[in-house]
């Protein structure tokens, strides 16, 4: 019975190029982390301003649309693998900007906002490469399962990654920060050139305005996969209370608590991997979706109804649980039923929905608490949230009543993804 809940390591065990490319992510994603920290920090200490401090996320955003988008054309036009590893090698030479700008007399605040910004417009060109190569390393069946293991790998790195940065920096210098980010990224490119190539579908087309145009008008044309992004969308929007945490700890009579409040959510998304042996029995991906955003929604609506501090935790902590159960059911629909030749566009689309919506949600509940307060902030956010995705279920009985055994889209994919996954020469011979 236990064996039965445990995270499934089948894609790990049956592929050595997923294997490759989790522990390239891993390494690499730990590595970012450090660069995550050291980023606010140095520009704390050359301008004690939060302000400044501030704007080193705001510069982000741009770039991350644009790239995000024109990175889903190139990963359906290009050779996946050589996307990622060019974008991994483009990160290493902007970090070593960072660590020589840090080894200045006088470091430049400005070519720190400028490599912010070209971080982002690389993770962006790299993160729908990374989505859209997993169909074509895992076996159909195993989707879930690889989706649980990413979640993983990146729960890893935001747990692991800023403490280990925390202590490199405090101890030595947030050049030894940046340093240890290159050491990762150089780890990161060796594994990932011992995969096999990926090469685009014989279908891919040229990059282009229009190609993106065809992308986004299939997204809307499929129900199911809208519902996905408008149900995840409503639930970041209306639900997501991280910018209050800090007042909150205050609130509670807690300040000590901050770190406990921000990691509670993590906690929960963990303990939901570790046993996710169950998501593979699971057909209804709609339904689990829509339970799990409802889930999300009333656990943040009584986080904030009580004001005892292990209520809260335990309230964002299901919350978190809930989150990621959507999370995985939303990756696998998104995994098994687009076609290849469309899935680096719907990746730079899916990299949008779960981008804009946690940033759109945090200045909702940040200006609702600004007029009200931050319990009627936090409480009807979440029942917003359950109200919306109710409705938004209803009218999407596509979405609501999607069955992956017996989805046409999803019975097609398999057939393709095992014959581009088996036979990947004869695609690059036909592009």
């Amino acid at each position: 019975r236990v064996a039965r809940y445990a995270i499934d390591l089948a894609p790990l065990r049956k592929s050595k190029d997923f294997s490759l490319l989790w522990a390239a992510g891993l390494i690499s994603y730990f590595g970012s982390m450090i660069t995550y920290v050291a980023v606010p920090f140095q520009i704390k200490e050359l301008t004690g301003s939060y302000v400044a401090v501030a704007i080193s996320g705001l510069v982000e955003i741009l770039p991350l649309i644009i790239f995000g988008l024109y990175g889903g054309v190139l990963a359906d036009a290009l050779d996946r693998k050589k996307l990622i590893w060019v974008t991994e090698l483009l990160s290493l030479l902007f970090t070593a900007i960072l660590l020589i700008n840090s080894m200045m007399d006088s470091p430049s605040l400005l070519l720190i906002y400028i490599v912010s910004g070209l971080f982002a417009a690389t993770s962006g060109l790299r993160q729908p490469a990374m989505q859209a190569a997993l169909p074509r390393l895992v076996d159909h069946e195993d989707m879930t399962a690889a989706a649980a293991l990413m979640s993983l790998r990146w729960q890893i790195g935001v747990i692991v990654g800023p403490a280990i940065g925390g202590i490199l920096i405090s101890t030595y210098s947030v050049a030894v920060g940046y340093a240890a980010d290159i050491a990762t990224f150089v780890i990161s490119l060796a594994l990932i050139a011992f995969m096999k190539n990926i090469p685009p579908s014989h279908e891919a087309e040229a990059p282009s305005l229009s190609a993106l145009i065809d992308g986004v008008k299939y997204a809307f044309s499929r129900k199911d996969l809208l519902g996905t992004y408008l149900i995840d969308l409503a639930a970041m929007f209306f639900a997501m209370p991280t910018a209050l945490i800090p007042f909150w700890a205050d609130q509670l009579g807690a300040p000590w608590a901050l770190g406990l409040l921000y990691a509670a959510g993590t906690i929960g998304s963990i303990a939901i991997v570790l046993t996710s042996g169950w998501a593979k029995n699971v057909h209804f991906y709609g339904r689990a979706i829509m339970w799990a955003a409802i889930g999300w929604g009333v656990a943040i609506a009584l986080s904030g109804a009580t004001n005892y501090l292990w209520l809260v935790l335990l309230f964002l902590t299901l919350a978190g649980a809930s989150d990621m159960i959507s999370a995985l059911f939303r990756s696998a629909m998104w995994n098994q039923t687009i076609p290849d030749n469309l899935r680096g566009r719907l990746a730079g689309i899916e990299l949008l929905s779960y981008s804009i919506g946690p940033l759109a949600g945090q200045m909702r509940a940040a200006s609702m608490a600004a007029v009200t307060t931050l319990s009627i902030s936090v409480t009807s956010g979440g029942i917003i949230c359950v109200i919306v995705v109710v409705l938004l279920a209803s009218f999407l009985p596509d979405f609501r009543k999607f069955d992956i055994r017996t989805n046409k889209y999803a019975l097609e994919n398999q057939k393709m993804a095992e014959k581009l996954r088996l036979n990947p020469q004869s695609e690059e011979e036909n592009s």
